[in-house]
């Protein structure tokens, strides 16, 4: 008899942040991977996270529909991992969230894909002032659209080690004699890089109920203010933190979003004065890391393990008792 070929899980957009942690959790499952992206020759680091030919990179690009339905082809499992967190020539938040989620749904359907997980994100919302937040929801809608079975996932702030978040602050701390904190009391709802794929892992072996949506957030609520603090504490920094006004947020960023890569944009701040935590209706549900059988990860237990590295003395420096 043939030996049965393990299933072909591809991930669009699965060489960043969340994207590599996913890739190994898949491979480690057994999982024959494809990872779809726009530079596979950017993508070489995947390819020991599995054994020789379990995982293989492949050029796809979501706005480029053809390139899509090669990408699925043949696929068991699809997930959709692309974002952008600012515009950037083609690059646009509606291009990538809205129209690139529409063609994956749709070549996922046309291919006969058997589930498709997509990654929006928390606080979506089709009538936002955030651009950002409202081309996360009209993705999402699109999805629905072209696949009602789909799964949808909607992560908080996601850390972990290689965080463009608690990196990019770490940094100001070392460099800037003041933290900034924008939107200082808006609540997030930190979750571990971990905790977010192995969810998406297990919704891709059947974890998940179909059409849903689900919530994932970490065990921690605090405010930017409060996150500020973490920095400090884990960066062994003492930066006094200003609780910076929207309307000077705006004004700072109106000149930092012309930046190649900007630390803020205008959209930011305005995705920034909104709370990002896990909504009661989902909680209610259990339609969060509970259904996955995920134990949410403290910033506690990660943080230190790379905030270090924005130490004076970096991991040598003594700590006291």
């Amino acid at each position: 008899m043939p030996i049965e070929q393990p299933k072909l899980v591809t991930i669009i957009g699965g060489s960043g942040f969340i994207g590599t942690q996913l890739v190994q959790d898949l491979a480690r499952m057994g999982y024959r991977v494809r990872v779809g992206v726009r530079r596979p020759d950017l993508a070489g680091h995947l390819r020991p996270l599995g054994t020789v030919g379990q995982i293989q990179p492949m050029q796809v690009n979501v706005r480029n529909y053809e390139s899509v339905m090669a990408g699925v082809a043949g696929s068991d499992v699809v997930i959709n991992l692309v974002g952008i967190l600012y515009e950037g020539g083609r690059q646009r938040f509606r291009a990538v969230h809205t129209m690139g989620a529409a063609h994956v749904a749709q070549a996922a359907a046309r291919a006969g894909v058997k589930t498709l997980i997509h990654m929006s994100a928390l606080g979506a919302d089709a009538e936002s002032d955030s651009t950002y937040l409202r081309s996360r929801a009209l993705g999402e809608d699109e999805v629905r659209k072209h696949f009602p079975e789909a799964i949808i996932i909607r992560p908080s702030l996601v850390f972990g080690p290689d965080d463009s978040f608690f990196n990019r602050f770490g940094m100001l701390a070392r460099y800037l004699p003041v933290l900034p904190a924008v939107g200082a009391k808006s609540r997030f709802q930190p979750v571990y890089v971990g905790d977010v794929a192995m969810a998406i892992a297990k919704a891709a072996g059947g974890a998940a109920k179909s059409g849903t949506i689900y919530e994932l957030g970490g065990p921690d609520v605090v405010t930017m203010h409060q996150i500020m603090e973490l920095v400090n504490e884990y960066a062994h920094r003492n930066r006094p933190i200003f609780d910076v006004p929207e309307g000077l947020a705006k004004f700072m960023a109106w000149f930092a979003q012309w930046l190649p890569h900007p630390l803020l944009t205008i959209d930011q701040v305005i995705t920034l004065q909104n709370d990002n935590v896990v909504s009661e209706a989902a909680e209610g549900e259990k339609h969060t890391l509970k259904a996955f059988g995920v134990a949410p990860t403290p910033m506690d237990d990660v943080l230190p393990d790379y905030m270090w590295r924005f130490r004076k003395h970096g991991e040598f420096e003594r700590v006291e008792a």
